[in-house]
């Protein structure tokens, strides 16, 4: 008989892009699976573009929702689809309850909120050993004390050709000229986003060496957008909060290079297999890097970062505020070769 596997979901748009590699490993080991993920709703478009998933089931409890009653309903719920097994992404308490209340027989998961009483096959995690996201992830799909399996292969992410031209008309996007995706936003805080003054630059560059400009992000990200679009006399075409994730996805498989901050979208990039330049001053890519064999990172490596906080404890975020344009427009000359070189005005 098949086995059934049901995954709950990450949070974050990226961390649910670095879950596909243990998705694809569910399927190597188990032939014949049906893999159910349980996530938020502002990840399911990127479960649909994941030929692994059979079914996706929304998760309709936000941070910090204890909300035992509705856990236990949706736990009966999701009882029906008979799972024979639960892997447990997050590392909340919370998020392992509804598998304990479906009665799923066998619940794996790392140690963390005192929920080993939760988790039957509980694992104690070696950060040393483990140090990136996508190979703890991973991890969860071996049998107890196997090691992980490698190389661990690169989320991708499916587009679809009718979608990007459809979503490119609706909002009069140029096609006819290549194209390069600015994402500005970073849904952890400020700590992690380059000023808008510099985005601005590196577009008017862009637009200048014949390049459209397109920005993506969501609603709260549309200020930042419009300082760009103003800052970088109309170079850059703000689309942050025009798109939803799914459209945003084809939008950016349609461009030449995309030029990120650490956030989901620069995740959805590398997915996409996208050339890509990412930006970093608050985190640290040797936790969650860009997976893909054409991403360049750049960053200052300042004595003060990594530091991980949302905001700069030293009010200054002289990691990214000092992040010269120029830097990130020689990364981009790797993956666009015929790239020429106009100064700024």
């Amino acid at each position: 008989m098949n086995k059934k596997i049901l995954v709950i979901g990450p949070s974050w748009v990226g961390d649910s892009v670095m879950a596909q590699p243990l998705y694809r490993r569910l399927h190597q080991r188990h032939p014949g699976l049906e893999l159910h993920v349980f996530a938020p709703a502002w990840t399911l478009p990127l479960l649909a573009r994941m030929p692994e998933v059979a079914k996706a089931h929304l998760n309709p409890f936000g941070h910090g929702a204890l909300r035992l009653g509705e856990r236990w309903k949706v736990a009966r719920r999701l009882a029906r689809e008979r799972f024979d097994q639960v892997i447990v992404l997050p590392n909340s308490l919370k998020s392992a309850l509804i598998p304990l209340f479906a009665g799923i027989p066998l619940r794996t998961g790392f140690l963390g909120e005192a929920r080993y009483w939760v988790l039957n096959d509980a694992r104690e995690l070696d950060e040393n050993a483990l140090p990136m996201m996508v190979e703890r992830f991973c991890a969860l799909a071996e049998d107890r004390k196997q090691p992980v399996r490698r190389p661990i292969p690169h989320p991708r992410l499916a587009i679809d050709p009718a979608s990007q031209q459809a979503v490119a008309a609706r909002l009069k996007l140029d096609t006819g000229r290549p194209a390069v995706a600015f994402c500005p936003g970073a849904e952890y805080g400020p700590a992690k986003r380059w000023p808008a003054r510099h985005f601005a630059e590196l577009a008017r560059r862009f637009h200048a060496a014949g390049y459209a400009v397109w920005l993506f992000g969501s609603g709260k990200d549309k200020e930042i957008g419009d300082d760009i679009a103003r800052l970088s006399d109309g170079a850059a075409v703000n689309l942050c909060g025009a798109t939803g994730l799914e459209e945003a996805i084809d939008l950016i498989g349609l461009a030449e290079l995309a030029v990120c901050n650490d956030s989901g979208l620069m995740h959805v990039a590398a997915a996409l297999g996208k050339p890509l330049v990412a930006l970093y001053g608050s985190s640290s890519p040797d936790f969650t890097p860009p997976l893909s064999e054409q991403a360049a990172v750049v960053s200052l490596n300042l004595d003060c970062s990594p530091c991980f906080e949302r905001q700069c404890p030293y009010s200054h975020t002289d990691c990214l505020e000092k992040l010269p344009p120029e830097q990130v427009w020689q990364a981009a000359f790797a993956f666009l070769p015929t790239l020429s070189a106009p100064q700024a005005s």
